[in-house]
């Protein structure tokens, strides 16, 4: 069974990397010079040398070039010039955030500032015909629309997931705005931006003349959410279509739909865990009495209600990352009291044979190069700059006490579901008591619990294989906070302190 579940991952993994490195075929892709720094990558058809339109593409918080490839490739197969960038903070961007975050003057004019340079830069491209085009989601949604009112104006807007306050009813010129069916608040607010121009109008309608700059539409993508409306075909096709006809245009070349195909190169990457953990070394750790169920949900339970409580009169800023001191601490005093509950009732001992150090290597390894190695090719920035070293590093002194103490409460696998739900659970509304004790401050850990969610059903389910392999559920532990680490500080925004 093992070798047949190794061929068929493996050839899924060709599959979708065959299929997703189709969509640049026939694109030159390369680095684009940006005056500050920003990193930027410049997309166009290596067969037209014609100008065409310039695409400027900026992401929203916490993500990168990556996370908005799609709409990159598939502008670029559509024969405009298309160039994405990094905000300050974020992905491959050395430069951290900075300014007021609630004044209009302080991080948002910072933010549009950086995208009018690459706006500015772009346009001096030989192959820039002058007319110029910002697409953003989410939090760049709104700096785009402002951006669009100012110099280098846009002669079209593309805004995903937006709220943004400075719409009117006739700026910015030729607005088109997409939202996924299951962002309903947002879907409210694309519906506002349309009514504005035509009270009348409903989502689909065509409000004005996109080729004579006063188009305005509103387009729900069925089905996605905040994150998979950046996938969908629907949304794809609009804001290509939305530019051929605002500047009298046909594009024949296809989307890229690649949210399929990533899912399925992820889900074979951590299903040929299972087959190569057969290499780890075989083993049982001592043998324990497995924990009394209120012994269980003591150690659940307990640091889940008293770490928010104990953190909650503190305001700890010592790493350049939003809420990733608050964050390694919670992570770091979780796992200190299961770890000295469990050593008080006896569950440590013959946990920690040398070979445990070996079996985290080969999880970290495998979480942070093979696994993280197709995110940051497919998904979103995953290789830290130097400036997140330290951050990493103090993340780490959190995640792997409190993965070391979820591996071992969860037996490596072989704890009954009930227990690794409760688990999860407690950790997760640990999290929203501290957000609730603390909203202003700690507002920004909300957008790492899907991050949490997709980390537990990714590479728990690789531990519970490996600790059932080695019988050291430690080895798991110790080699996914390393990985919880990586993954946590490669993603928050960098933020000046």
């Amino acid at each position: 069974m093992r070798p047949l579940i190794a061929f068929l991952a493996l050839a899924i993994i060709t599959l979708s990397v065959w299929q997703l490195e189709l969509d640049r075929k026939g694109l030159s892709i390369s680095p684009f010079p940006v005056t500050g720094g920003t990193p930027a990558t410049l997309y166009a058809r290596a067969d037209d040398d014609a100008p065409a339109p310039t695409v400027i593409i900026a992401h929203g918080f916490a993500g990168s070039r990556q996370l908005m490839e799609p709409f990159a490739l598939t502008l670029a197969q559509a024969g405009y010039l298309v160039v994405s960038f990094d905000f300050e903070g974020h992905g491959r961007n050395p430069h951290p955030m900075s300014g007021d975050v609630t004044s209009l003057d302080g991080t948002t004019r910072l933010l549009m500032e950086e995208t009018a340079r690459v706006a500015q830069a772009a346009l001096e491209h030989p192959r820039a015909d002058g007319r110029l085009v910002y697409l953003g989601h989410s939090m760049a949604s709104d700096i785009i629309v402002r951006q669009a009112l100012e110099s280098p104006e846009a002669d079209a807007v593309i805004a995903i997931s937006m709220f943004s306050e400075a719409v009117s009813a006739t700026e910015p010129r030729n607005l088109l705005v997409i939202t996924g069916e299951w962002e309903s608040r947002l879907a409210d607010e694309a519906l506002r931006a349309l009514q504005l121009a035509d009270p009348d109008a409903q989502p689909g309608d065509m409000v004005g003349d996109p080729a004579k700059g006063t188009g305005r539409r509103a387009v729900i993508a069925p089905k996605v959410e905040h994150v998979g409306v950046l996938y969908s075909t629907t949304a794809l096709s609009a804001a290509r279509d939305w530019l051929d006809a605002s500047f009298g245009r046909e594009s024949a070349a296809p989307v890229a739909m690649r949210g399929g195909w990533i899912v399925a190169l992820l889900a074979a990457i951590v299903a040929l865990a299972w087959p190569l953990a057969r290499w780890l070394p075989r083993g049982e750790a001592k043998a324990q009495v497995p924990l009394s169920p209120k012994q269980f949900l003591l150690a659940a339970i307990a640091p889940a209600l008293l770490v928010p409580l104990a953190l909650a009169p503190f305001d700890i800023r010592v790493l350049p990352v939003l809420v990733a001191d608050y964050l390694a601490l919670h992570l770091g005093l979780y796992g200190l009291i299961t770890l000295g509950l469990l050593g008080y009732w006896g569950k440590l001992r013959g946990q920690f044979p040398l070979r445990v150090l070996w079996i985290a290597l080969a999880v970290a390894v495998f979480g942070i190069a093979m696994l993280g190695g197709a995110i940051d090719r497919y998904v979103t920035s995953f290789l830290p700059h130097a400036g997140r070293v330290i951050v990493i590093a103090g993340l780490a002194l959190g995640a792997v006490p409190f993965l070391l103490g979820d591996a071992l409460l969860s037996e490596g696998g072989k704890a009954p579901l009930w227990r690794v739900l409760t688990l999860r659970s407690a950790f997760l509304l640990s999290l929203g008591l501290a957000v609730a004790l603390n909203f202003e401050a700690l507002f920004f850990l909300l957008i790492i619990l899907p991050v949490i969610v997709l980390f537990f059903l990714l590479f728990g389910t690789i531990a519970g294989w490996v600790g059932r392999r080695t019988g050291l559920p430690a080895g798991a532990g110790l080699g996914l906070g390393l990985v919880l680490a990586w993954a946590l500080g490669v993603t928050f925004p960098l933020f000046a302190v």
